[in-house]
């Protein structure tokens, strides 16, 4: 999305000079050298930078060492805030994961299957996830459009407004949906959650453009109360051509003195030139301002709309594929075939052929891409859920050629119990890698539209920061579910640092400025999170290719 301003340049011409031994005809030739423009203005040129351009530009903190220190202490920012949130989830998960928590999903195992538990739980917590990201994304949309209409879209109070905004309504989203999930597998089990999820991906369409209905009506209220832009115009306008009449009425009064024999002075005439020349530049100076004004707000507006726009198409069409091949899973689980081998080659099959739909439309878009890696995601927890309880039977039966009778009775039980386990800790884990990964598809794009990486990296990480503080505080009143879907939030919102950090890296003029940053992510990251090595490893890549990807 470009944008185009009118720039006007001006050069300077000397004074018209005025003596007694001038001739009238000189003087008008002086006066009317260009009879479309007023002395002083020289040409009018238009400048169109794209934002490509604006996107490629390198960043420069003087020195290569410079440069290295600067991007490791703001790699360490987004790495710390990262690692702070390893120690709250995981004790989140293992409260999951106790024997009152897990006893209801346990008892579902048998209704749906161990495919079916582990699609109908992955693709409720991945839409979990993604809605949560998408209500932060509108709701920050919403306030920074409403501040846009009235003030600078580069001042401080700006993004400070439209990333609090954005924190909160992940984190409210995330808790919201995380107690509402509890209550239903509690209250309605398996099923339940299934019928929940199939009515939220099926009413999402309708919602879908109902929303888009009340953000263009909302869009409208924000421009009529906005500046009036065409009545600031038409003043400089009138301004300024009662500025030329002026200044015209001046010089025929000059030529008529001249005409009847008349002279002026030298200093005079000087003195009235300099006088209509900082007139003219202020006029001019005035213009230009309120060009740029103006064009700045509608390339923020129409770039917030975009936004708005691709995360609500994001949110309607993403959750279909995993929703679908919960479905199909969960109900060969129903007629008991949940753990059979022709349903698994059903399943692989039914992921593939949408895989390769997807894929193969020539209008490819992001939601596709995320539906098609959180319709992977779930076939991947499924099988894990699967193994795990398939490990559990070759255990018992290891263990019973070895002269260790066990019951069939306990060994379902065991084997229920690992498939739920298993299960809960593949989901929660992936909802977290793409809660990380959707906040640093937001970071990453800001950085590289120039948002600011001081202000989008270390404001993330305060606003993550006191949100975790926040979630900690509040964990009696919300439960394990909205502590749990809280938490998912925070995470986003630290993916938003992490993000940042991780498209600053690639954006320095020098390589020790880039590994700097690196440095600085990846060892805040380690410290903060007390060395869990595989899980920051898995998820500082994830970071950064979601930071890398154009969402936007």
């Amino acid at each position: 999305m470009g944008c185009c301003h009118t720039n006007r340049g001006k050069e300077a011409l000397p004074p018209i000079s005025f003596d007694s031994q001038g001739s009238v005809d000189s003087l008008r030739k002086q006066v009317w050298r260009e009879p479309d423009k007023p002395p002083g203005e020289a040409y009018l040129s238009v400048y169109c930078p794209s934002q490509d351009n604006m996107s490629r530009t390198k960043l420069g903190a003087g020195s290569p060492l410079m440069e290295a220190a600067v991007g490791f202490a703001l790699g360490a920012v987004g790495g710390c805030i990262l690692g702070a949130t390893e120690d709250p989830v995981d004790k989140t998960l293992l409260l999951m994961t106790a024997a009152g928590p897990l006893k209801p999903v346990v008892d579902e195992v048998r209704t749906v299957g161990a495919l079916g538990l582990g699609t109908l739980i992955g693709a409720t917590a991945l839409t979990t996830a993604m809605t949560s990201v998408v209500a932060g994304v509108i709701l920050a949309a919403a306030v920074a459009s409403a501040h846009v209409s009235t003030s600078h879209t580069d001042s401080v109070r700006f993004w400070a407004l439209a990333g609090l905004a954005g924190a909160f309504g992940i984190t409210l989203s995330g808790a919201t949906l995380g107690v509402s999930i509890e209550w239903i597998v509690k209250n309605y089990g398996m099923l339940g959650l299934l019928l929940a999820l199939s009515m939220f991906t099926v009413l999402k369409l309708p919602l879908h453009f109902a929303f888009k209905l009340l953000w263009k009506q909302g869009e409208a209220c924000c421009t009529l109360g906005s500046k009036d832009w065409d009545s600031e115009r038409k003043h400089t306008e009138v301004t300024e051509l009662q500025h030329r009449q002026r200044k015209a009425l001046q010089m025929e009064q000059r030529i008529l003195t001249l005409e009847k024999g008349g002279g002026a002075s030298g200093m005079e005439s000087t003195t009235t030139w300099a006088t209509e020349q900082r007139q003219r530049e202020e006029i001019e100076s005035r213009k230009m301002q309120n060009e740029e004004a103006e064009m700045a707000q509608r390339t923020m507006q129409d770039w917030i709309n975009t936004v708005v726009v691709k995360y609500v198409d994001f949110l309607t069409f993403s959750g279909i594929p995993m929703t679908v091949v919960a479905i199909v899973t969960s109900g060969f689980g129903v007629f008991g075939y949940g753990g059979h081998q022709a349903v698994l080659v059903v399943l692989l099959i039914l992921v593939a052929v949408i895989a390769y739909w997807l894929l193969q439309s020539s209008d490819f878009k992001f939601w596709m891409l995320i539906g098609c890696m959180g319709m992977l995601t779930t076939f991947v927890i499924a099988m894990l859920t699967l193994h795990a309880g398939q490990v559990v039977v070759t255990t018992g039966m290891k263990m019973h050629a070895a002269g260790k009778k066990q019951s069939r009775e306990d060994i379902s039980a065991r084997m229920y119990h690992q498939s739920s386990l298993e299960a809960l800790k593949a989901t929660f884990f992936a909802a977290k890698l793409c809660e990380l990964g959707l906040g640093a598809a937001v970071g990453g794009p800001l950085v590289r539209r120039a948002a600011g990486e001081v202000k989008v990296i270390v404001g993330a990480a305060l606003v993550a920061g006191g949100l975790l503080a926040g979630v900690e505080f509040l964990a009696p009143v919300l439960g394990g579910g909205g502590e749990a879907g809280a938490l998912l939030g925070v995470v986003g919102a630290a993916g938003v640092s992490v993000g940042a950090a991780a498209a600053m890296a690639g954006r320095w003029s020098s390589w020790p400025g880039t590994l700097g940053t690196v440095a600085g992510l990846v060892i805040g990251a380690l410290v903060m999170g007390k060395w869990h090595i595989v899980n920051i490893g898995l998820q500082v890549p994830v970071a950064y290719v979601f930071a890398m990807t154009n969402s936007f």
